[in-house]
């Protein structure tokens, strides 16, 4: 029998589950225990949230990997490739690490079945546990509590923001969400919460589990200058710790202050000069990315963001708001139907002189008909288009080197644009 590549995997386990999303935790324990599955490395940090989940997870990683731990990193979903989603000492799985990961959960599964992101964090935790990590980073893919991740129980347990998202799955309200999202605490277990106004269910979780909980505005904070930004923090020993002056970041800074109360929270040694340099080597595709690039013979500017709800979109426009351009800024959007429409665009209306928007490469995309509409109804420019990548042309060929395109909606949106950026470099 010819071994399955990477590609095939991936179509296999797509049509593994009669449904592509299946809350609990049952399965994936059984098979854990038929694997012999530990703990994928002696530290894990588990992180959830509405927002902010990919950053807070990057900004970890490099600060333990700045101090010479190795750190493994589970995220998703992924951009181009699926390499992405598994993170080891800071290189992609390879190809043959994953099918082989694959291969040996799939021979333990038996009847099991087990759905597409169900199998794909059981082979992560494998991979972990064979690479002898010092810690490893997990970014929660939905929810918190019934979530695949939290099959494994977190050393340090964060919520980087509570909002509402995925309402079919955990509910129309913060209070609703914020029970799912502190599914991940532990008894007796440090956990921490980025959102400046946490729901009072995720106050009394951690209560009842007398979890020590750091908050922001509490234990630690930031505060944003024109040129710098200050943090401070609180370690194990209840000691303040400061870092005054640092670099604006591209990624968002109350990501990077809630990753350095984390950090604090290991009761690891604390090198500022370390410290600092991690903070600035962070990047994350695809969230406020930017990137120039040669188009027809000019110098383009282009900024991604995956940012997809009313929480992300707010802070997209913040961002714009701090960082004004020379010339005009060109929107290229593209949203899933289950997501808040009229949120985002309310959020975002006055921040663009023109919109392209377009149908995403899914079923789940929402009409770019009916993104068009609403923002016709605001009295914004639109112009709509049968792709992503024939929008972002278009945007392209009425651009100066003054203006900045901002690609932003969906990881499917990015994604397609990661394509086209990828194939025009190939054409210059």
């Amino acid at each position: 029998m010819t071994a399955r590549s990477l590609s095939d995997w991936l179509s296999y386990l797509e049509q593994l589950h009669p449904s592509a999303i299946d809350m609990g935790l049952d399965r994936s324990r059984q098979v854990a225990s038929q694997i012999g599955l530990r703990r994928p490395a002696p530290r894990v940090i588990t992180v959830t949230g509405t927002n902010g989940k990919g950053s807070t997870c990057a900004f970890i990683a490099a600060l333990l990997q700045a101090h010479g731990l190795r750190v493994g990193v589970y995220s998703s979903p992924h951009l181009v490739r699926y390499n992405e989603r598994v993170q080891v000492r800071g290189v992609e799985a390879t190809d043959e690490q994953l099918c082989k990961a694959f291969e040996v959960i799939e021979k333990a599964r038996g009847e099991i079945s087990l759905t597409y992101f169900e199998m794909g964090t059981l082979a992560a935790f494998w991979l972990f546990e064979q690479a002898a990590l010092d810690a490893v980073v997990l970014e929660v893919g939905l929810g918190g509590r019934l979530d695949a991740v939290n099959l494994i129980d977190a050393d340090l347990a964060l919520v980087t923001s509570v909002g509402v998202d995925h309402a079919d799955w955990l509910g129309d309200t913060r209070e609703s969400v914020a029970i799912e999202k502190a599914g991940i605490f532990r008894e007796g277990r440090p956990a921490l919460c980025g959102d400046i106004d946490p729901p009072q269910p995720l106050l009394d979780q951690a209560r009842a589990l007398n979890c020590p909980l750091s908050l922001r505005g509490a234990d630690f904070d930031l505060i944003i200058g024109s040129n710098d930004w200050s943090w401070f923090g609180t370690d194990c020993a209840g000691a303040r710790v400061e870092l005054r002056d640092l670099p604006l970041l591209d990624l968002p800074m109350q990501n990077a202050a809630l990753a350095l109360q984390a950090y604090l929270q290991l009761d690891l040694p604390w090198r500022e000069a370390s410290v600092r340099q991690a903070l600035l080597d962070t990047r994350v595709t695809g969230r406020l990315d930017r990137r120039t690039f040669e188009w027809h013979g000019k110098p383009l500017h282009i900024l991604l963001d995956v940012g997809h709800n009313p929480h992300a979109a707010a802070f997209l426009a913040q961002r714009l708001h701090q960082r004004p351009v020379s010339g005009q800024r060109l929107a290229v959007f593209g949203l899933l139907n289950d997501k808040d429409l009229e949120g985002v665009l309310n959020e975002l209306r006055d921040c663009f002189s023109h919109w392209a928007v377009a149908p995403l490469p899914t079923p789940r995309s929402r009409s770019e008909k009916e993104i068009a509409q609403g923002l016709q109804n605001l009295g914004a420019a639109v112009t709509s288009y049968p792709s992503v990548a024939l929008a972002l042309e278009a945007q392209c060929a009425q651009a100066t080197s003054d203006d900045e395109i901002v690609l932003f909606g969906s990881f499917y949106c990015v994604a397609e644009a990661l394509e086209w950026l990828a194939g025009a470099s190939r054409r210059k």
